[in-house]
């Protein structure tokens, strides 16, 4: 045991009326929503990047945090691992997600960070059975260290793609080792800042060979976790190619991987694309291709990800409303991706950031089936959509332009516009919450 969150106790649930900051006011693991206990709706995972290894940093001031972890030595990973499994017990989360970077030393040659790489994989695996905690994903870092400055799969130097796909390689047999549910990538620098010195298309093509690469390695060692892809937009790099939930299926269209790889999709990132969460939560439902999410919020002035923890009720209700009409989970999960404010130095402060999140999205949740199981939104929906289901909707889909002129030339057709009653329905979701 260390004693990074002496006299911090375990977060248990106490109801809405507690005044005890260290207790769930909302979120309640056995509470069964829509059949099924709310922990196994929302299968929480902590970031072990923002949580343990961010130094406090912004574009415009250095590190705030001084964690007696921050030095590039096994012993100083291992006092990480400590104190990060220590943080999921007290909290009762039931898993985590990782990057390599997060976790080990980093070397001087892809076989010292390998070497780092497994032993703290080893060191990760004796936590895990001692604690029941899980990994929901692992994933690659292939955008803070400089070699990956003009990007990893697009970058224009062949050793650096080797690099990086070695890189993932071992990231993917960690992830396994694990027993990791899922893997996932993160294009951070997969983009472009001007096409003064970028061969668009050659870049694309890397970028599909490698996510290839990445679902044959998958089938040939056996991973039955999902392949996950997190859209990524506008930060860092100006131009990225991941942009979108709709943008990355293209892509996937184009190099035959829509069946093979999932969405893990990030709020603030949602709304850097100039989205709604739940938009894109919807069409990742909508292609068939939701898998997991990344759980936090951006400043909506500063117009830059400021991943901080969820407390947007409201927003989080309409988020779990699309990840119930998509089924719900099966290998993903709601991992906070999500760091405190540089001013935040304390223990404490870290501990509560993450119950506050945790207690939005249950109470949100919970608002999100009370609507589901009440109905009258997918009612009036269903309404306003109701002509297409009479036969001559579906008849009208299978027409071509000549026969419908001639049919709205016969029936004298003349429509009038019906209201979307879009005031009605915010009313009715804000009865919910």
């Amino acid at each position: 045991m260390t004693d990074f969150f002496k006299g911090i106790p375990a977060i248990k649930y106490e109801g809405p009326n507690t005044d005890n900051d260290y207790a769930f006011r909302h979120y309640n693991p056995d509470e069964v929503v829509m059949g099924k206990p709310m922990k196994d709706h929302l299968r929480f995972a902590a970031a072990y990047w923002h949580s343990f290894a961010w130094p406090g940093g912004d574009p415009f001031g250095g590190q705030t945090f001084d964690h007696p972890w921050f030095s590039d030595t096994m012993e100083a990973a291992k006092l990480k691992a400590d104190v990060a499994f220590e943080m999921f017990q007290i909290l009762n989360v039931p898993y985590f997600c990782f990057h390599d970077a997060d976790v080990r030393p980093e070397g001087n040659s892809f076989a010292e960070n390998t070497k780092n790489l497994e032993e703290i994989v080893d060191y990760f695996a004796q936590k895990m059975d001692a604690t029941g905690v899980k990994l929901l994903w692992g994933t690659a870092n292939l955008f803070s260290h400089r070699r990956f400055m003009s990007g990893a799969a697009t970058n224009p130097d062949p050793d650096v793609f080797a690099f990086s796909a070695a890189t993932i390689k071992t990231c993917m047999d960690a992830t396994m080792k694990l027993g990791g549910e899922n893997y996932v990538l993160w294009g951070g620098r997969e983009g472009y800042e001007t096409l003064l010195n970028t061969d668009m298309g050659r870049e694309r093509q890397q970028a599909g060979r490698m996510l290839q690469m990445v679902v044959d390695y998958k089938h040939k060692m056996g991973f039955e976790g999902a392949i996950l892809i997190e859209p990524k937009p506008q930060e860092p790099t100006k131009h990225q190619y991941d942009y979108d939930v709709a943008t990355v299926y293209g892509f996937l269209k184009e190099f035959g991987l829509e069946g093979e790889v999932k969405m893990n999709i990030e709020q603030g990132h949602a709304i850097l694309a100039g989205h709604s969460f739940e938009h894109e939560l919807a069409m990742a439902r909508e292609l068939g291709i939701f898998g997991s999410i990344d759980m936090n919020r951006n400043d909506y002035q500063s117009g830059w990800d400021t991943d901080q923890f969820p407390n947007n009720v409201p927003e989080m209700a309409l988020a779990y409303y699309e990840v119930l009409r998509a089924g719900g989970f099966t290998t993903g999960g709601a991992n906070f991706d999500a760091k405190l404010r540089r001013q935040s130095l304390d223990a404490e402060d870290l501990i509560l950031a993450h119950v506050g999140g945790m207690d939005a999205c249950a109470a949100g949740l919970k608002a999100a089936a009370a609507m589901l199981e009440d109905g009258k939104l997918e009612a009036a929906r269903n309404a306003r959509y109701a002509g297409w289901d009479t036969d001559a909707g579906k008849t009208l889909m299978n027409c071509d332009l000549d026969s419908i002129a001639e049919s709205v030339l016969a029936n004298k057709t003349n429509p009038e516009p019906i209201s979307g009653r879009q005031e009605r329905l915010e009313n009715l979701v804000s009865r919910y919450l």
